[in-house]
């Protein structure tokens, strides 16, 4: 069920409030663009300075937007357990496929706190669960018998590894099983995680060029990997463009040229700066993205 290309999509801000008519233009436009599934509010889509209400409001236009035609993987993540629950009942409620659900960041539990932490999700919330583990941004990384052990709950059906640790593939599906889906969170790296065995990624830059990241998903899945390598090889500029200054903020900029939102982060992140921009104008032209086409 969940495979390809997913989006991890950015939430779009026009005078510092949601804008929820672009947001379901951006849904609309990823769909027509061969998307394989979305994952709304990650922490790509800034759920850590979203309120409650917001959340869940994105929540609510990604599952009515999308309408069944792919899979919706809603942001289901806190460093508390009981805010997670809330998010996660939320997004069942309104008809999410699934939630992703981030590493508890700044607490630094312990393996066993983590697993605690996702089992208390497992119990309460009956959802299809996706562990997202982002090292960096978390600075908890759960090991791989953490993993196996997540793996064996009822509702803990894959991972969205973003360790840039390509060892971690092989390891991860060798102690959790075939059936475990193995989703990349780190474009630059996810040729290669899909050789190891990955089934796809919940990625950043599919919010820029959904068409190219879609194709390039369908041929590891085929494992037409040299079609792949020519995809990567376009892309790669792009990947690279979008996190040479804190993500979301790139991309978001990126995202405004192509007529989603106005490019606007909230604090604590500030406006990229002018070389960044200019990297990431350099890298859409020479992937050949035409700006301000998209959303008309």
């Amino acid at each position: 069920m969940f495979k390809g290309s997913i989006p991890a999509l950015i939430t779009p801000f026009r005078n510092g409030r949601l804008d929820e008519s672009g947001f379901a233009k951006l849904v609309e436009w990823q769909i027509a663009e061969g998307s394989h599934g979305v994952v709304p509010v990650g922490t790509t889509g800034e759920s850590p300075t979203l309120s409650h209400d917001e959340h869940k409001k994105v929540v609510e236009i990604c599952v009515e937007t999308v309408n069944k035609r792919v899979p919706v993987i809603a942001g289901a993540g806190s460093n508390s357990t009981a805010e997670a629950i809330d998010l996660a009942r939320h997004a069942k409620s309104v008809g999410a496929d699934a939630v992703l659900v981030v590493m508890p960041y700044y607490n630094k539990p312990t393996q066993d706190g983590l697993f605690r932490h996702f089992e208390a999700i497992n119990d309460n919330v009956d959802i299809p669960i996706v562990l997202y583990n982002v090292p960096p941004r978390t600075v908890t990384d759960m090991q791989v018998d953490t993993m196996a052990r997540c793996a064996r709950l009822k509702n803990v059906v894959g991972v969205k590894d973003a360790t840039a640790n390509l060892a971690r593939a092989s390891l991860q599906r060798l102690a959790c099983g075939e059936d475990f889906v193995m989703l990349s969170g780190e474009d630059a790296t996810a040729l290669g995680f899909n050789a190891h065995g990955g089934q796809g990624c919940i990625s950043v830059t599919a919010n820029l060029a959904p068409a190219l990241c879609s194709e390039f998903q369908e041929a590891c899945l085929r494992g037409d990997y040299a079609a792949a390598l020519r995809l990567q090889d376009r892309l790669m500029p792009l990947h690279d463009a979008i996190f040479v200054e804190t993500s979301p903020g790139p991309v978001k900029y990126a995202a405004a040229k192509l007529g989603f939102g106005d490019g606007t982060t909230r604090l604590p992140l500030a406006p990229i700066t002018e070389a960044t921009k200019a990297c990431v104008d350099a890298a859409m032209a020479q992937v050949g993205l035409v700006t301000a086409k998209a959303a008309e």
